[in-house]
């Protein structure tokens, strides 16, 4: 049965609804002519670098592929990869040091850190290239008896070997601090939640401490891996046939600076670009659950929303 206050009288209406107001994006007007600007002075900078006759095009189309520059990217990308492992792998282990409770690793930690930022790299790959003036021999044998074996320096250590260990132990002190900063940005509260279920140390760390800190250290280890790469030109003071120094020595004999240089630049940028597009996904697949929603957009899928915003009838 209806009562008296579930119908209105005729002569009283209902209050209106207030219309939803229109929000209208700011014009920005100087955004449109900076970027048309921007675009030509690109524009302007690739006819002249295209038109210039002085870089040679030709002659860098012709060395770009040829054996002796692919033999030295090979060694470049050889020598970044073994100093970024092992790098890591000594830096991992002084940042455990450096964490750890016992005062005379983290002293020692600390010490070497200390020392190999401070040293030019240049300097510690002339020293290690020279160490056979300090240190002759090197043998092993028992303490105040009879030796074992000796080896010369020289014979040791050549350029390669030279540059591997000192790029290794130069790496190896700008690992240690992004390791420990990564170990040190997730929240202590975590660690003592999953010791206080009686989880392993082990675990704790593989399953909860590294997982959360390889968000700060993938984007500096990134940063690092290109620093070696374009780091490693600096062995070609050590006559290491890297991708620099076989463009210097074809260049030495053909007197085109220009084009063997622009040969390795673009290697260069090629390289990096892979490596940036690799660093990306790293970090996509590192970001799950520090977000409600989906990952993160991937350049195209950004592009591809740009595309369907200007041009709405464009299907996928």
């Amino acid at each position: 049965m209806a009562t008296s206050h579930d119908v209105l009288p005729p002569s009283v209406a209902p209050p209106p609804v207030p219309a939803e107001p229109v929000i209208v994006p700011r014009r920005r007007a100087g955004r449109p002519l900076a970027a048309a600007l921007a675009l030509l002075v690109l524009a302007l900078v690739l006819q002249s670098v295209a038109r210039n006759a002085a870089f040679r095009w030709d002659v860098v189309s012709r060395y770009l592929t040829s054996a002796a520059i692919v033999q030295g990217l090979l060694l470049t990308l050889w020598l970044t990869a073994a100093v970024m492992v092992l790098g890591f792998a000594l830096g991992t282990l002084l940042a455990v040091a450096r964490l750890s409770g016992n005062p005379v690793l983290s002293a020692l930690s600390w010490g070497y850190v200390w020392v190999f930022r401070a040293t030019p790299v240049l300097v510690q790959l002339l020293l290690w290239f020279n160490i056979g003036a300090l240190y002759p021999t090197l043998s092993l044998g028992v303490p105040y008896g009879p030796e074992l074996f000796s080896v010369r320096t020289v014979n040791l250590l050549g350029p390669t070997v030279t540059a591997i260990v000192g790029l290794t132990l130069h790496e190896a002190a700008f690992a240690a601090e992004v390791v420990r900063a990564g170990i040190l940005s997730v929240d202590q509260g975590q660690v003592e939640a999953a010791q206080s279920l009686g989880l392993p140390r082990a675990r704790v760390l593989r399953r909860i401490v590294v997982p959360q800190a390889m968000r700060s250290i993938v984007p500096t280890a990134g940063n690092m891996l290109v620093g070696t790469l374009k780091g490693t030109s600096i062995v070609s003071v050590l006559a290491v046939h890297d991708l620099l120094f076989s463009a210097q020595l074809i260049y030495n004999q053909t007197y085109e600076v220009i084009p063997l240089l622009l040969v390795a630049t673009l290697w260069y940028i090629a390289v990096t670009s892979v490596l940036s597009a690799v660093q990306y996904h790293v970090e996509r697949h590192y970001a799950r659950g520090t977000t409600r929603g989906a990952l993160p957009p991937t350049p195209y899928a950004r592009a591809l929303a740009g595309l369907r915003a200007a041009r709405p009838g464009v299907r996928r």
